[in-house]
């Protein structure tokens, strides 16, 4: 295929900044211009959004008193300071702030064709910051970053081929969120509201077999080894889910000096320092696995099923109760003393099997889902690569 000719950015586009009045007076604020922020617009890896509307308005004399252009509709938005490479493209005239660069095409490209050359490139872009600890990249550098520009038609068919992957992206997305609500919905169904309880509510530590109390891990885990012992970590937890396949090792010897902190399949782990209030469950094939000192280990005893405990730990009302319980400013963490005094309401057991039951029957269903949205990622990646090498 023959090579498409490259262009400057600002040979294909207009490159306009923001800017942001006075927020002191209010005269400037709640018109009918809108104007857009960064957080207006999803994380970087959503893909392309497009803008109706803003969260907050301008007025004229608010638009008067800032450099913020109106930009037309059509313009492509990207974030080029701090968190850089959310791009949208603005379904109305609309101003922003400072956080962004803003291109209004020629006529040699199309609008969704530049905001998906951009987001593919976001990273590249990136990487023009000049700074480390407050990342931006200027329009000037902007301007120069060079791309390869297709035909019109051949920007169209593109353009296609990536919204019809880009849909099924996105509707696998939503399939993933109404998942995730299954069991949360279950547990309020099968147990009401943990505030207005009709269940004994009791203090945690009573709920905890007396054998395992409730415990935190390692403290210094050492260089990794990789025949060692795996411990978790806060990072290893995330969506109620333990990820066996990034766990770090340990030295025998160091894991021996924790063995209080040993893991048994069922115990139930929780996150107290760092990002507090990340619970899973020790699946079968970390028997004799550690963690460190940011995370808690805590086994239930015959009152509870472990199941049962991690859901309603994970509730909103328990997450309330946790986060009121938080301490500090630059790390912040849980007691373990402030843990064991949570209440947690101990319905009857066969209930909590019942729950447990039918928890185990979506979890494959979730899976089927977790996998079917990597494939669709992977489909959707593997044409932004080609629509952009000229292989599409």
């Amino acid at each position: 295929m023959k090579p498409w000719p490259t262009r400057s950015l600002g040979e294909i586009a207009t490159i306009l900044g923001g800017s942001t009045p006075s927020r002191e007076n209010i005269s400037f604020w709640g018109g009918d211009i809108y104007w857009a922020t960064p957080t207006d617009l999803p994380a970087p890896g959503a893909g392309i959004s497009n803008i109706a509307a803003t969260r907050n308005r301008l007025t004229q004399a608010g638009l008067a008193n800032c450099s913020a252009p109106v930009l037309p509709k059509g313009a492509v938005l990207f974030s080029s300071r701090a968190t850089i490479g959310k791009v949208a493209i603005a379904d109305i005239p609309l101003a922003t702030n400072q956080g962004f660069a803003n291109f209004v095409p020629s006529s040699e490209v199309s609008p969704r064709f530049l905001a998906y050359l951009l987001w593919y490139h976001r990273d590249d872009i990136a990487r023009l910051s000049g700074s480390t600890t407050f990342q931006e990249v200027s329009r000037g550098n902007l301007r120069k970053y060079r791309v390869p520009v297709p035909p019109l038609s051949e920007q169209e068919r593109i353009v296609r081929l990536l919204d019809d992957a880009d849909a099924l992206r996105k509707l696998r997305v939503q399939a993933n969120r109404r998942a995730a609500d299954l069991i949360p919905a279950l547990f309020h169904e099968m147990f009401g509201d943990p505030e207005h309880t009709e269940y004994d509510v009791k203090p945690l530590i009573e709920v905890v077999n007396r054998q395992r109390p409730i415990t935190y891990g390692i403290l210094k885990p050492g260089h990794e080894i990789d025949d060692g012992i795996p411990y978790v970590r806060v990072v290893d937890i995330k969506e109620g889910r333990l990820h066996v396949h990034q766990l770090k090792r340990t030295t025998r010897e160091i894991a021996d000096q924790y063995r209080r902190s040993t893991l048994v399949p069922g115990d139930i782990l929780v996150t107290i320092r760092g990002t507090v209030g990340r619970l899973c469950i020790v699946p079968d094939e970390l028997k004799g696995a550690n963690i460190t000192q940011d995370t808690a280990r805590l086994a239930v005893n015959e009152q509870c099923e472990p199941i049962y405990a991690m859901h309603f730990l994970s509730s909103p009302w328990a997450q309330n109760w946790i986060n009121h319980h938080t301490q500090g400013q630059a790390v912040k963490g849980i007691n373990l003393g402030d843990l064991k005094r949570l209440p947690i309401p101990v319905p009857p057991l066969p209930l909590q099997k019942q729950f447990a039951h039918r928890v185990r029957e979506i979890r494959p269903l979730e899976s089927l889902q977790s996998t079917s949205g990597f494939k669709i990622e992977a489909l959707f990646q593997s044409l932004l690569h080609r629509a952009f090498n000229g292989d599409l």
